[in-house]
């Protein structure tokens, strides 16, 4: 019986699919019901760059959150971002009213860095959950008890939440071996005991089990509320593990990742639960984020990412097509796409200014698609100043 030789196909072409039908070098590969490309440097660089191929498929149909809507956001420290940003904008965020003074996700509500912290404080305020042991801590390695008056306070800010939003920062734990409770933090030292107090990594597993039961019992207790996740960009400042920080983190945080999106993916046909992708728009958006630390977010960068949120979730926004441009533009100056010498013109908002910088400048970029892409978009803001000045104007003339 003669042998069967199999055709050698380890060196055959088959290139993806990403030409139009028309086209000569079209191939018939099935792509499924949905093919979303990446990105082009020149096609991010548009305004709608980061809502077209990052935002795309994570938004609601239309804005669920008005200047009446309770919002509660807690989590890890990109959490704080979020409080802070709408609380300014005058949107009702309780964590951050006067009357809610006590309660932890307050006091701390930018420390609780893991899903195991943000379960407990769920448990503890509607169920009544008591802990075997010491688990919260404070900044200075105070503890923080299971405060009755505390756990009210928490259950009252929870009752009245329209809209959760939670941060998930690491999934590094530290935990109390013989009971398997997660800490908040580390141990304090002179609290520390090296037979029960114990350092892991925790699965996608515990995680997608830890955002689950946040979602259910949100949806048990406040069955209306929605419920708004995103994972903190910021990255470890250290890891525990014995390889390096960075390595350590990405896979920190892609264990995150993968168990939101398996929480999301199960329950997102309910209406109830988002993801909010500031952790992509950080890290694959921008040239460079962070500052010199490489922790922290340039604020710049933070308040685009803070305006675009607000224009796709909230109804009574005041993020005008101007005001997002010039963020947008901004932003790109502050993490290093766009030279600093534009930084002034467009603090100045002059459109003859700008239409001379545009003459003089050399390219942009080498590329000569990116280079056109940044020079529309510099054209596009002097046509909106131009538009506002000539308004400003007719209004005077009126006023006259």
């Amino acid at each position: 019986m003669s042998e069967t030789i199999e055709p050698d196909t380890s060196a055959v072409d088959l290139p993806f699919q990403h030409t139009s039908r028309k086209g000569p070098d079209y191939r018939t590969w099935f792509r499924g019901e949905h093919t979303n490309f990446n990105p082009k440097l020149a096609q991010i660089m548009d305004v709608d760059g980061p809502t077209r191929f990052v935002l795309d498929g994570w938004l609601p149909d239309a804005p669920l959150i008005d200047k009446d809507t309770q919002i509660t956001a807690f989590g890890s420290c990109f959490a704080a971002n979020i409080s802070n940003w709408l609380s300014q904008r005058n949107f009702r965020v309780l964590n951050k009213a006067d009357d809610a003074t006590r309660a932890y996700v307050v006091t701390m509500g930018e420390g609780m860095v893991n899903s195991f912290v943000i379960r407990q404080q769920f448990e503890w305020a509607w169920e009544n959950k008591v802990f075997e042991q010491a688990l919260w801590h404070g900044y200075t390695a105070e503890e923080y008890g299971y405060d009755e008056e505390v756990r009210l306070e928490t259950k009252r800010i929870f009752d009245e939440t329209d809209v959760f939003i939670l941060t998930f920062g690491l999934s590094e734990v530290w935990f109390d071996e013989p009971t398997g409770n997660v800490f908040w933090r580390t141990i304090p030292k002179d609290a520390y005991d090296p037979e029960r107090h114990k350092f892991r990594l925790s699965t996608v597993e515990e995680n997608r089990d830890n955002i689950r039961a946040i979602y259910d019992l949100i949806r048990r207790y406040r069955p209306d509320a929605k419920v708004i996740i995103t994972l903190s960009p910021v990255p470890l400042i250290a890891t525990f593990r014995d390889v390096s920080c960075i390595s350590a983190n990405s896979v920190s945080k892609a264990t995150l990742r993968v168990a939101i999106d398996e929480v999301v993916r199960k329950v997102r046909d309910e209406g109830h639960l988002y993801y909010w992708p500031s952790y992509e728009m950080v890290t694959d958006v921008f040239k460079s984020p962070f500052r010199p630390d490489r922790r922290h977010i340039r604020p710049i960068v933070l308040d685009h990412i803070m305006r675009l949120f607000e224009t796709a979730w909230c109804k009574d926004n005041g993020v005008s097509e101007t005001e997002l441009l010039e963020s947008w533009v901004t932003a790109n100056i502050a993490s290093g796409l766009l030279p600093g010498d534009l930084q002034p013109i467009i603090n100045r908002r002059r459109p003859f200014r700008l239409r001379k910088y545009l003459v003089d400048a050399p390219p942009f970029h080498s590329d000569e698609g990116i280079d056109n892409t940044i020079r529309q978009m510099l054209q596009n803001l002097r046509r909106l100043w131009r538009q506002e000045r000539n308004a400003e104007s007719e209004d005077d003339s009126v006023d006259i």
